[in-house]
């Protein structure tokens, strides 16, 4: 016997957390099916095949097989379509050569519109609203905090590490202007001179900072949960995407280095009105949560392939 469902997991843990996220909403148990990679992933392979992996990440492709296979990212292509030669029901995330069963793209990407394609905005995640709930019992000290809470989620370089320190401060001092309080997190690419820089910007309001790399837990989901306002560094698809699960608005916070795919993607959460560009910040606008990922794993039920 195996588990009815394979995730294949890329190294990268933003392009793992898109499939991870759709399995851990399904009712059934899913398998995790680890990917190295070898030279030849490099290559556009425009055929099923498992030569983009090393040897051992080859070994794991044993029968029986999974009724469905989900991954995410260019590279697992190849692999999934190998799978879906042998009969396994296929679910890709982000683009890649050749067809699957069900290809799960942002409408930033401007999908084709056919049955086998399924637009959402944004990205897939792991964020969910009971891991919401729970968190707002977790993190319920944040409930001191002053109103408004201004959840503030920052990223940095989309290719690189370390923002830099003045583009932090001016974001710091932007959203302390408005703020009865602030919950601040950093991520790997904001660097340490930035979040320092940050941290002074926000010496002025109540606050609670949590640098990349701070012992203890990560209050990423807490800020979420508490947050009566969002405000989102554009480099990331992820936070934005993420941070669409909850109520709150939603404003976009340009970095200046995003490329065409990103500033569309602000575009398309503009004109669903589930964000507005930070310009406009505090004015305040309501929106529904939005639960895509809920609603990719709904598709799947749909379609009878569990």
């Amino acid at each position: 016997m195996t588990e009815p469902v394979w995730v294949l997991v890329d190294p990268r843990a933003g392009t793992a957390a898109q499939a991870l996220g759709i399995a851990e909403r399904l009712p059934v148990a899913h398998r995790i099916v680890a990917l190295e990679w070898g030279a030849l992933a490099r290559l556009p392979l425009p055929f099923p095949t498992l030569a983009g992996l090393t040897p051992q990440a080859r070994a794991a492709f044993v029968p029986p097989w999974p009724r469905l296979v989900i991954s995410a990212g260019r590279r697992a292509g190849p692999v999934v379509r190998w799978l879906g030669a042998r009969g396994v029901r296929t679910v890709q995330c982000m683009r890649a050569a050749g067809r699957f069963d069900l290809s799960v793209l942002g409408r930033h990407d401007a999908p084709a519109r056919v049955p086998e394609v399924l637009a959402i905005l944004g990205a897939t995640h792991r964020v969910t609203p009971g891991k919401l709930a729970a968190a707002r019992d977790v993190y319920a000290g944040f409930a001191e905090l002053p109103s408004p809470r201004v959840g503030l989620l920052l990223g940095g370089p989309v290719r690189g590490e370390g923002l830099a320190p003045d583009l932090a401060a001016t974001l710091g001092a932007r959203v302390a202007g408005f703020a009865g309080s602030v919950l601040a997190t950093t991520s790997r690419r904001t660097g340490a001179a930035a979040a320092a820089a940050l941290g002074a910007a926000l010496a002025g309001v109540p606050h609670r900072l949590h640098r990349w790399g701070d012992a203890g837990a990560n209050p990423y989901l807490g800020v979420l949960a508490w947050a009566d306002v969002l405000v989102v560094s554009g480099d990331s698809v992820s936070m934005l995407s993420e941070a669409l699960v909850t109520a709150a608005p939603v404003f976009v916070a340009p970095m200046g280095d995003e490329g065409r795919r990103h500033l569309a993607l602000h575009e398309s959460l503009y004109a669903a009105g589930q964000a507005r560009p930070l310009e406009r910040a505090p004015e305040p606008f309501a929106r529904a949560p939005l639960d895509e990922v809920g609603r990719v794993a709904g598709e799947i039920l749909r379609r009878g392939w569990l």
